[in-house]
């Protein structure tokens, strides 16, 4: 039979074929091409074939067909038959191939083993992967960097944090894919700081996945100054950066809440994708700029991009925290339209947007609709429960969390305690405080305190609150002394407001709400020389009192009005408008 040369003409339409996803329904026609022509002597073109092989057929069917075709099939060909298993539904057959030809004497060399560990990735086989490390060092292959990267790779994947480790201290030589293995392996588990006191040891030039890697560490710490220094190294080696890079930087500077340099980078990036948006997006949310976060949105949405459910959630955080209820029912509407499926941070996103909008009965409604829920979604909506007063009905719903099997946090307890004290549940606040760490064994903090210290003065004891305050742990901060204040105010108590004056000057705080509030008491009680003082030290501390504000929604875009501006673009409208409604209330006498 002649062999078919490599300028044969069935040659290069073959290899198109066999990439075609039609190729498996001709796949007993393209088996008998290749036995007739002798094509199956052409190492490319059978390399293709095996891959066909992954697509349509049992491992050691496949194993049976290039053993009937090639008596002596080369390692090539069965490499690429496992990498196309790797690449596969059923990743796990690539190792089950591998067992096979282990076991009936096929060659293998030293690109077979990566293959084989490239589909433990995949289905997080890591005792699979230790068999391979074994296999490795039997055959000689472990003092091969290539052999080397790709354990320290599927360790790291796999959560074998120590074992990838120790193998990359065990390693001779490593090269920047050694580096980069650890580095993200400890990324990917969490491991920030040991993520980057490795990436400051590195003796190779770090690569673009290096530096993603670590920037991502910089973001989880809050390290900014890293962060720029690796921002530095980019531009050096760089000049101009792609949207990955650019979204990893963006990410940091975000996660390290410096969004004018955020800003920046989202400006200069030449491409931007879903990520680049969601992550200026949701760091304008968390950063407390929920209007410009809206206003992002809206420029995304007229950009042409499709929101995610990430960016959804974001968007739906921005609305809770304006109390944009019309933005926030065009969310759902747009998640109902589109099908988009409800996953447990867009539900819990939901719950919180209807309860800080006033809708709490929508709240709750959402809420039982979630197909899942985890601790924060009972924590959005215990907080809903506690913001409109509806403390027994919070203390209700949080028996049935326990009751589901959910532990409740720190936040929950912030939850509870504050829907105790919206409602004068004194009873059971002071339980729900003491079963923090007698039954959940969670340590209070200043805000729990706050919580029953607010809860104690509305209800007038005041002793208690004040010995509970002198019992914490920590410093009160300036929400406790103002609750203690407004409570003195409310039953005329100045001689312990002069005490609590004492308390906020060694705080040295920026609120100048409490001293506000100090100083009416002072007046209440005809003492206008405490006034003063109190008004002398707020300019000493360049205080001013914060002007009120409230926030319109019109048209899905938030208005902000303060108290006192006058700058608005539709002053004149508004104040036309105004007129019109003041004149109205004249003529009806009003």
């Amino acid at each position: 039979m002649r062999v078919a040369s490599s300028a044969h003409p069935l040659k290069s339409p073959l290899l198109s074929l066999l990439h075609e996803p039609v190729a498996i329904k001709s796949f007993n026609q393209i088996h008998a091409l290749l036995l007739t022509s002798g094509f199956y002597k052409d190492s490319l073109v059978l390399a293709k074939f095996a891959e066909l092989l992954a697509l349509s057929t049992h491992p050691s069917s496949a194993y049976k067909v290039l053993r009937q075709i090639h008596h002596h099939p080369i390692p090539f060909v069965f490499n690429s038959l496992i990498s196309g298993y790797a690449r596969s539904k059923a990743p796990q057959s690539a190792f089950l191939l591998f067992k096979h030809l282990v076991g009936n004497g096929a060659p293998i060399d030293n690109h077979t083993l990566p293959a084989v560990l490239k589909s433990c990735t995949k289905f997080s086989g890591i005792g699979e992967a230790r068999q391979l490390h074994g296999v490795a060092i039997k055959v000689g292959f472990l003092c091969d960097l290539y052999v080397q990267n790709a354990l320290v790779h599927v360790y790291g994947t796999c959560g074998g944090y120590a074992d990838a480790g120790d193998l990359f201290e065990e390693m001779p030589v490593r090269d920047v894919v050694s580096w980069t293995a650890l580095i993200s392996a400890y990324v990917k588990g969490g491991f920030f700081i040991r993520a980057l006191e490795l990436f400051a040891l590195m003796d190779v030039e770090p690569n673009m996945a290096t530096l993603v890697c670590a920037l991502v560490a910089c973001g989880r710490l809050g390290d900014v100054n890293t962060g720029k220094g690796i921002h530095g190294l980019i531009l050096k080696h760089e000049g101009e950066f792609g949207v990955v890079v650019g979204n990893a930087l963006l990410d940091m500077y975000v996660k390290c809440e410096c969004l004018d340099e955020a800003r920046r980078i989202f400006e200069e990036l030449q491409e931007r994708d879903i990520v680049s948006w969601t992550s200026i997006i949701s760091g304008l949310v968390q950063c407390k700029q929920p209007k410009e976060a809206i206003e992002m949105f809206h420029e995304m949405c007229a950009s042409g991009l499709e929101p995610d459910k990430v960016t959804l959630s974001s968007v739906l955080s921005a609305c809770a925290s304006l109390g944009l209820l019309d933005s926030g029912k065009w969310v759902h509407d747009y998640i109902e339209r589109w099908g988009i499926e409800w996953d447990v941070h867009i539900g819990t996103a939901m719950v919180d947007m209807y309860a800080k909008c006033g809708l709490l009965e929508m709240a709750m409604r959402t809420f039982e609709k979630m197909p899942h829920r985890n601790v924060s979604s009972w924590n959005a909506l215990l907080g809903g429960l506690a913001i409109h007063g509806c403390g027994k009905e919070a203390l209700q719903h949080f028996d049935r969390m326990v009751r589901n099997g959910f532990n409740p946090n720190e936040v929950t307890f912030v939850a509870i305690l504050s829907a105790c004290s919206h409602s004068g549940l004194v009873e059971e606040g002071r339980h729900h405080f003491k079963s923090m760490t007698e039954i959940y064994n969670l340590t209070p903090r200043v805000e729990h305190y706050g919580c029953l210290i607010d809860l104690l003065c509305r209800a007038g004891l005041i002793s208690e609150a004040h010995e509970l305050v002198r019992s914490m742990p920590m410093k009160a901060d300036v929400l406790i002394w103002g609750a203690m204040l407004s409570s003195c105010k409310a039953h005329g108590n100045v001689e312990l407001s002069q005490q609590i004056l004492g308390h906020l000057l060694e705080l040295d705080p920026s609120d100048s709400g409490v001293f506000v509030l100090l100083s009416n008491i002072y007046a209440t009680s005809d003492r206008w020389g405490d006034v003063t003082r109190v008004r002398k030290l707020m300019r000493e501390k360049g205080m001013k009192k914060e002007p009120g504000a409230s926030v319109i929604d019109v048209d899905g875009k938030a208005h902000e009005f303060v108290v006192g501006e006058s700058n608005h673009p539709k002053r004149d409208e508004i104040f036309l408008v105004l007129y019109s409604l003041a004149k109205q209330v004249q003529v009806d006498g009003l």
